[in-house]
């Protein structure tokens, strides 16, 4: 790839999915794609578990936002991914990259779709792939990535314990629209599964009302916990 690529992935408690996570990358990682993953103060072995898998593995303190941006200091590539344990990116991601920054992409994310039992699953992917597309609004969920140039003079993600993926993604469309890739990212439905389907649709959509009419994000966090 001629931009170098780094992938950082926040982590807290992840012990049960970090191995697969980052098997999954391995192919990457051999093909020359630095992989980063920031813990947040996990007390159950995931960082002793990452470091036979990623390039970097660092503490920080704990908040996604706050790992990301640790992890983004410490990256190497030109280009920036940021991905979620519970999330996988295709086999075509390197590629899918490549041409959208060899087209005047800076930043954007992947179309996603969430893995589980409910049959409402991939209606909820479809309305979050619209909404994305026609907002320019990019989740956490759907691999945001960013030229390194581009996210450092935005500040990388503000200094908040939720809706930082939506913040990033007002602050760098100011700059320029997305790429919205159609390749898909699979991302686990257990949030939806734990919390019930239609239970965490209201509360995200209430939480997102919220934050829009100017509600502090350390506020809306205790909701959602």
């Amino acid at each position: 790839m001629p931009t170098s690529l780094s992938i950082v992935m926040p982590v807290l408690n992840e012990a049960e999915e970090i191995v697969a996570a980052l098997t999954a990358l391995a192919p990457l990682r051999a093909g020359g794609v630095q992989v980063i993953v920031v813990d947040g103060g996990s007390d159950d072995g995931t960082l002793q578990r990452c470091k036979p898998l990623a390039d970097l593995c660092l503490a920080s303190a704990r908040g996604r936002a706050r790992q990301m941006n640790a992890g983004a200091a410490a990256a190497s590539g030109e280009l920036l991914l940021f991905l979620h344990a519970d999330t996988r990116l295709p086999p075509t991601a390197l590629a899918a990259l490549q041409a959208a920054l060899a087209g005047g992409a800076v930043w954007g994310r992947f179309n996603v779709r969430i893995q589980g039992h409910s049959a409402l699953f991939p209606v909820i992917a479809g309305l979050m792939n619209l909404r994305s597309r026609w907002s320019g609004i990019a989740t956490g969920d759907q691999a945001i990535f960013a030229c390194r140039q581009l996210f450092d003079s935005v500040g990388g993600f503000p200094d908040q314990p939720l809706m930082e993926d939506i913040e990033l993604s007002c602050r760098l469309r100011r700059c320029r629209r997305p790429c919205c890739l159609r390749e898909r990212v699979v991302t686990s439905g257990r949030r939806w599964e734990r919390r019930g389907v239609w239970r965490t649709i209201w509360l995200m959509w209430r939480l997102r009302l919220r934050y829009w009419l100017g509600a502090p994000a350390d506020e809306l966090a205790k909701a959602y916990r």
